[in-house]
């Protein structure tokens, strides 16, 4: 898609998604936004062309590291769960519970029981404590091809701008494509349901998966546009006015390089 094309259709979905999120704290609603994929899907740049425009407070984007030594020893869902939202928030999981279903499953960090465990209660739980708890919960899969991720890997590698998002389970991930897309099989399979439905974006196409899954965002929450209050920019006040740009003169200001 050409960028011409792509900024403008951001921009209109952007503005929409300022109406959504005017709607959601008037509402008071809870949104759980789950973007899972392959490394290297375009996770990262999706989140950031949905939030860059909207409150930090309201849209709250949750990326966990791996689990302490601590954490480890909790109920598997408690660390997600404590970030959940409250009323007026959308809180988007930059990878969440899933990891076990993928990376933790191929990899090796889990048994194959604790696996299967995930797969039998996760559909309930989703149901049960949040969708029947009020929560709309939507869940998007980001699938990239193998050349795309292959080329996406290279310029990781290659681009000192794109270094720090290789990460240690990127490379093993290569080798390991097929159990990844037996593990994703799997996982849609037992918990793409009715109450909590699995959406796959195509993503080779970076820009085109934004907007989708910005569109399909948008489409998945019922919501008006709210109107507008009135706003007046009232004027400076000059009591008690003085030199307040001589008062700082002679302070340390940043050198103007450009």
């Amino acid at each position: 898609m050409k960028r011409s094309r792509y900024d403008k259709a951001l921009n209109s979905l952007q503005v929409r998604l300022c109406h959504l999120q005017r709607w959601v704290q008037e509402k008071g609603l809870r949104v759980v936004v789950v973007l899972e994929g392959r490394d290297g899907a375009g996770k990262g740049g999706t989140i950031r062309a949905i939030t860059e425009r909207l409150s930090p407070r309201v849209f709250r984007v949750i990326a966990l590291p791996a689990p302490s030594s601590r954490e480890k020893t909790q109920i598997y869902m408690q660390r997600y769960v404590q970030h959940f939202p409250a009323a007026g928030e959308v809180v988007i999981f930059d990878r969440s519970w899933y990891n076990r279903a993928g990376v933790e499953y191929v990899m090796g960090f889990c048994t194959d029981e604790q696996h299967k465990r995930f797969l039998e209660l996760c559909p309930e739980f989703e149901k049960s404590v949040m969708v029947e708890g009020g929560i709309i919960l939507i869940k998007l899969w980001l699938e990239v091809s193998n050349d795309e991720q292959k080329q996406r890997f290279q310029a990781r590698i290659e681009d000192p701008l794109r270094q720090w998002k290789l990460s240690p389970m990127d490379l093993p991930s290569r080798s390991r494509w097929y159990d990844y897309s037996r593990a994703r099989d799997l996982m849609l399979k037992k918990t793409d349901t009715r109450s909590a439905p699995w959406y796959i974006v195509r993503s080779d196409d970076k820009r085109a998966a934004r907007l989708n899954a910005i569109a399909h965002l948008l489409s998945a929450i019922p919501h008006k546009k709210l109107p507008q209050k009135h706003v007046k920019l009232p004027k400076r006040s000059s009591k008690r006015a003085y030199d307040d740009t001589a008062s700082i003169a002679r302070r340390r200001f940043v050198r103007e390089r450009y």
